[in-house]
């Protein structure tokens, strides 16, 4: 009987399809692997913001992580929205008895507003259980800032964050370089003591919703399918650029990219 990888995705729905749980899925299944998911949170969001947010009883979140791995062959792990400090505690415990590998960590922790997404206990419970057990984490700039306390704005200030970043436990750091200015989009790679730097032409779209979470389901994927850290990340990397340049246009906002351009190819 054929064999098909399996990915865990861990984060908030996204009612309008483009970011979340929805994106992660996606990218997973254009990555042809199987997605399984846990849900956190439950949003009201469309392309032009969120209107609500009702987080998920921690309980029940471990009810459903339970009951996946209980009987899915789970060969990577992304998280994305967590939201409280009893979520992240209930994941990292697993993960860490269950010594599950290729975790993907998506911070989620600053809004494109700048609002905080985590309060002080969680964002200290994040850096303290989670990012160790990591493969890789995602942080973008304003993430970075929050996780090492300092001004992230230059090159040497992204090569001093990852490498802080690092010394919290994580095996690879991918600081995303997407929401600088400049006419490529350079991302930052720290992996083995070495840094990496990923660069792509900068794409001229609004829509860009969803971006963070496809590139962290798309490194997840790439993990489960056997890919090394650096391999895996640049083909991410890879993937989200095609998924921008190819985006259409949906609803009145800023629209998500498209996960399924691959068709567009054919």
């Amino acid at each position: 009987m054929s064999q098909i990888n399996q990915v865990l995705t861990i984060a908030g729905s996204d009612s309008s399809g483009g970011a979340g749980i929805q994106a992660d899925i996606k990218t997973v299944t254009m990555l042809e692997n199987y997605a399984a998911s846990v849900i956190t949170a439950v949003t009201a969001q469309n392309t032009q913001g969120v209107r609500g947010v009702s987080m998920l009883d921690g309980e029940f979140v471990k009810e459903q992580l339970e009951t996946i791995l209980n009987d899915l062959d789970i060969k990577a792990i992304k998280t994305g929205m967590l939201g409280t400090s009893e979520i992240i505690e209930i994941i990292a415990s697993i993960v860490e008895d269950r010594e599950l590998e290729n975790l993907v960590v998506d911070p989620v922790m600053v809004a494109t507003s700048g609002d905080r997404l985590l309060d002080v206990e969680a964002e200290d419970l994040l850096k303290a259980r989670l990012l160790p057990l990591a493969t890789v984490v995602t942080p973008n700039i304003e993430e970075a800032k929050v996780l090492i306390d300092r001004e992230v704005s230059s090159p040497e200030d992204m090569e001093y964050a990852a490498k802080q970043i690092s010394q919290l436990g994580p095996t690879a750091v991918l600081l995303k370089g997407g929401h600088s200015t400049g006419e490529e989009a350079v991302d930052l790679l720290y992996y083995d003591k070495e840094i990496h730097y990923l660069s792509a032409a900068r794409i001229n779209t609004t829509n860009t919703h969803g971006t963070g979470c496809t590139l962290s389901a798309a490194i997840a994927s790439n993990l489960a399918n056997g890919m090394e850290v650096v391999t895996a990340v640049k083909e991410a990397k890879d993937f989200i650029t095609n998924a921008l340049r190819n985006a259409k246009q949906i609803g009145r906002g800023n629209g998500p990219v498209n996960h399924l351009w691959k068709f567009d190819q054919k």
